[in-house]
């Protein structure tokens, strides 16, 4: 049986983005407060690239501060990566933890495939998120 699962992303696994950001080939999120534009931010620090300013997770409340200035600092693009790098690998994550295998595809649209192969004691079904 397969499942279409949308993941709403709210980064509260410090162990996640770090492989979200190993993923993408960035450097590994500091614990720190930054100086955004006009305010101050205290949390993880991910410096995407091109931005002016580093993306700060919070993640006790799973938000991302953070100011492009509509893009004009920073390619909003980077950002939907770190998130979507983030997604793939709490899912991988959560997989493991529950005795489950999980691949990936990568699609032409930009999208990523996942498909969960439930461990032989959970029943043997599959599944997959977007």
């Amino acid at each position: 049986m397969s499942h279409i699962v949308s993941i709403k992303t709210r980064l509260t696994d410090p162990v996640a983005l770090s492989a979200a950001c190993r993923r993408l080939g960035l450097a590994e999120p500091i614990a720190g407060s930054a100086r955004l534009f006009s305010a101050e931010a205290t949390g993880l620090l991910v410096n995407l690239p091109g931005w002016h300013y580093p993306a700060v997770v919070d993640t006790t409340s799973g938000e991302v501060k953070f100011d492009n200035y509509a893009g004009a600092w920073g390619q909003p693009e980077e950002l939907d990566k770190l998130l979507q790098g983030y997604a793939v690998e709490k899912a991988r994550i959560e997989a493991r933890r529950m005795g489950h295998t999980m691949t990936e595809q990568a699609l032409d649209n930009g999208s990523i495939k996942l498909t969960i192969q439930v461990g032989a004691g959970a029943g043997g079904g599959n599944g997959g998120a977007a």
